[in-house]
């Protein structure tokens, strides 16, 4: 599918670009261009260390930044495919910062929209968020409006042979700024903060996030925002796999942050069905039809008022199912520190 493709990621410095990457020369070793975009030059710099140019010429390094349209239409000049994981994503920041958050992720989206309509892009993935399900913060209300013109772009792209879809899902495990590195780290000081005891949240493997894009890279028909079934976990279980012996310090719950995490309202069940893997929520208004779609997929509408949230769901990972994916992850992360020495 994506060999003798370009395809560009917007930060793809991230955890999740990087896997991209990672999994794309992998699987499509004949792939013609892997183009990473962000605008962190140190970032870029130290991956790029792992792609020497003599032995990886495919793979490219774009600084820039989605607020600058310009520079995003020089960068996806003969590119066919994007995925869009550039973001501001962190909650307290996002809510001191309100603009700075607002120009990033949603006119960095109206910016990427337009950019892939004027260069002949084919399909745009875009990454959206739990927290855009009935926002409450200003990151979850951003992502939201980022989903909503990825979904509408579909409606301007008139004969272009364009897709755009959108991917939603939980916390990736162990990904920069979520809670297993925040908790190893404070862990050290025998104290872990909790914001509150009956938190829970959805949780999803950084391969099988990977797997998410791609699949709607090369699956989706337009329109769609795609939903993995995963599992869920209690924070206190979490900072049991943690470290049991750790004190538990209440700190109370942040502003802009919920108990618990939805994927999907009741209010969206009337358009959401399940593909298998997925859920996915259609879009009002198609560029196809929607008998021909429920076949292809073999999509099954979800119960009237079906709600998908963390606490409600019906698999939850217990606490020595967390510490086994706790202990993996510190072993990847002492072999990429020796790897480094």
């Amino acid at each position: 599918m994506l060999n003798r493709k370009s395809i560009l990621i917007t930060g793809g410095t991230g955890t999740l670009g990087q896997a991209l990457v990672r999994r794309i020369l992998e699987r499509w070793p004949q792939v013609d261009r892997v183009i990473i975009f962000s605008r962190d030059e140190q970032k870029q710099f130290q991956m790029a260390q792992s792609y020497p140019n003599e032995r990886y010429p495919n793979v490219r390094f774009f600084i820039g930044d989605v607020r600058d349209r310009e520079r995003l239409k020089r960068a996806l000049n003969g590119v066919d495919y994007v995925i869009h994981a550039a973001a501001m994503k962190h909650v307290p920041i996002a809510e001191y910062n309100p603009d700075e958050c607002v120009k990033t992720n949603v006119g960095g989206a109206e910016n990427l929209i337009q950019a892939a309509l004027s260069t002949g892009v084919q399909r745009v993935v875009a990454l959206s968020t739990d927290k855009a399900c009935a926002p409450v913060n200003l990151y979850g209300a951003t992502k939201l409006t980022s989903d909503k013109l990825f979904v509408a772009a579909n409606n301007i792209r008139g004969h272009q042979d364009i897709r755009f879809s959108v991917v939603r899902y939980g916390n990736v495990f162990g990904s920069n700024g979520s809670v297993v590195p925040f908790f190893l780290s404070k862990c050290k000081s025998g104290t872990l903060p909790i914001t509150h005891r009956e938190m829970t949240r959805f949780n999803i493997e950084l391969s099988a996030g990977v797997e998410m894009v791609l699949y709607a890279l090369c699956e989706a028909w337009g329109g769609e925002i795609l939903v993995p079934k995963i599992p869920s976990y209690r924070i206190l279980d979490m900072a049991q796999a943690i470290d049991p012996e750790c004190h538990l310090e209440m700190v109370g719950v942040r502003a802009g942050e919920k108990i618990h995490e939805e994927m999907i309202t009741a209010s969206d069940a009337c358009t959401t069905y399940d593909i298998g893997d997925y859920f996915v929520i259609l879009p009002r208004r198609m560029n196809w039809e929607l008998s021909d779609y429920l076949h292809h997929f073999a999509a099954s509408p979800v119960a009237e008022g079906f709600n998908y949230a963390s606490n409600t769901n019906s698999e939850f990972l217990s606490v020595e199912q967390l510490r086994e994916l706790v202990d993996c992850y510190s072993n990847q992360n002492d072999s990429q520190l020796l790897a480094t020495l």
